[in-house]
């Protein structure tokens, strides 16, 4: 019977696992918008690194804990080389026409027993819409994960029992796909993907969890940019968040900037959730810090929500919106 019992814990933990939080949850996403969209990967112009603490509900055993690390740049105009289009023409072109971007992205995130590694690598294209102030980019990644179940925090009456010989146990390595589109202005910046795009099967060897499988998570976010002084700006944002099962999750949120040295902001999430988020930029390495407390039950056991990130951003000033000069 307990081994039944085993088999019942152990699905109910896998269930809640893949279709309440498959991928990871961040606060600061709109400083590093990549984490969430493919399109995003050199929008900027910056040649970007991003690593991510976050450590959710701090405290209550078994909770998320998400690690993650970025890389994102764009193909600039670099050398011209000499083209042929005639017999008596010869023109000079840019080697590279500095519409392309490329990215990379890891993290490991551990939630309950279910421990996951992923893995991303992205293309980007950018375009100039007319009049050459707004930019709109496509983007698409692959993608891979890889699932474990932590059985040494489960007690097993039988050591014969089979989930501690499944294929789960040793880890299960899946495919998928992201897709992008983001929409880039000097006052505002819109965004729209989807993430597992083919919705893999999470195959483990044993046809009781032939049931689990990756869902599409929808993602909408968007800033506007109001100048409010010659050094300060404000920011309202917004992200809009769902997959196939999960119930819609919104952050509605404000930021202060100055002089893009320093920032705060404060947003609500659905789900009674209050973030406050502070940062600070040193020459080219940026640092953020936010701090999620919820108003359930959860938090009178917990330390709250707590996340950190540092960044290294290479390039000037000027090419922070590229189209000044048109690249």
């Amino acid at each position: 019977m307990k081994k039944y019992l085993t088999y019942i814990v152990v699905c109910f933990l896998l269930a809640g696992a893949c279709k309440a939080q498959q991928l990871p949850l961040y606060s600061q996403y709109l400083f590093n918008q990549y984490l969430l969209n493919p399109a995003v990967a050199g929008s900027d112009g910056y040649t970007s690194f991003n690593l991510t603490a976050r450590e959710q509900w701090l405290g209550y055993s078994g909770a998320p804990r998400t690690y993650s690390f970025s890389y994102q740049t764009r193909l600039l105009k670099r050398s011209y080389i000499l083209k042929n289009t005639s017999v008596r023409r010869k023109l000079y072109r840019p080697s590279r026409d500095g519409r392309v971007g490329i990215g990379g992205y890891v993290f490991s995130d551990r939630n309950g027993l279910v421990n996951r590694t992923g893995l991303q690598g992205s293309y980007s294209y950018h375009l100039w819409l007319r009049g050459g102030q707004t930019q709109l980019s496509f983007g698409l990644s692959a993608t891979a994960f890889h699932f474990r179940i932590n059985e040494d925090q489960i007690a097993f009456e039988d050591p014969d029992d089979p989930i501690l010989y499944s294929d789960l146990r040793k880890g299960v390595f899946i495919p998928d796909a992201n897709f992008g589109i983001y929409l880039l202005n000097y006052r505002y910046n819109f965004g729209l993907s989807v993430e597992q795009l083919f919705q893999s099967y999470v195959k483990i060897g044993n046809p009781g969890f032939d049931n689990l499988a990756l869902l599409r998570h929808y993602y909408l976010f968007g800033a506007y940019t109001f100048q409010i002084s010659v050094q300060s700006d404000i920011q309202p944002n917004f992200m809009f968040r769902m997959s196939e099962q999960l119930h819609p999750q919104i952050d509605i949120g404000v930021k202060y900037l100055f002089k893009e040295d320093f920032w705060t902001g404060l947003s609500f999430r659905t789900g009674n959730a209050l973030i406050a988020s502070v940062g600070a930029r040193f020459d080219m390495i940026y640092f953020g810090y936010s701090f999620d407390f919820s108003f359930n039950q959860i938090q009178s056991v917990t330390y709250g929500s707590h996340e950190i990130m540092l960044a290294m951003k290479l390039g000037s000033s000027a090419r922070r919106y590229r189209w000044l000069d048109r690249y």
